[in-house]
């Protein structure tokens, strides 16, 4: 009985871990003529809850982790947030951005130019810089 015990102990800490650390973001990038996109899913998340960070070189995306409804699961595989991801940027895009959410996605335009200092964008407020 004691395997079973210790089993449930470390799979609870485990679930306890990954829920508290943010979890890699998969991303699209693809250049057009005008921007790099960058298109991430981010499940369960509110667009209030995403912040943008791009600096020279850089882009991050994080979001908060909002509270699951409690449930009576069979099986929960699927986790939300805490999400983050920093992606290196090629040089001559980042100078501007605008980050738009929606159906559970971030699509994050990063204008031509370098950008000159950190800043942040928030889609949740019209999401532009």
């Amino acid at each position: 009985m004691p395997d079973i015990e210790e089993q449930l102990r470390y799979e609870l800490g485990e679930a306890v871990r990954m829920a508290s650390e943010p979890q890699t973001v998969p991303v699209n990038l693809y250049q057009t003529d005008e921007a790099l996109v960058l298109v991430a899913p981010l499940p369960g998340v509110m667009a209030d809850d995403v912040e943008v960070v791009v600096e020279p070189g850089q882009v991050t995306v994080s979001a908060a982790m909002r509270t699951a409804a409690p449930k009576d699961y069979l099986l929960h595989e699927w986790h939300y947030g805490p999400y983050r991801r920093s992606i290196e940027l090629p040089w001559g895009f980042g100078a501007t951005a605008a980050a738009s959410f929606g159906n559970g996605q971030l699509a994050v335009h990063l204008g031509r130019g370098d950008p000159t200092e950190r800043f942040v964008v928030h889609p949740g407020n019209g999401g532009r810089r």
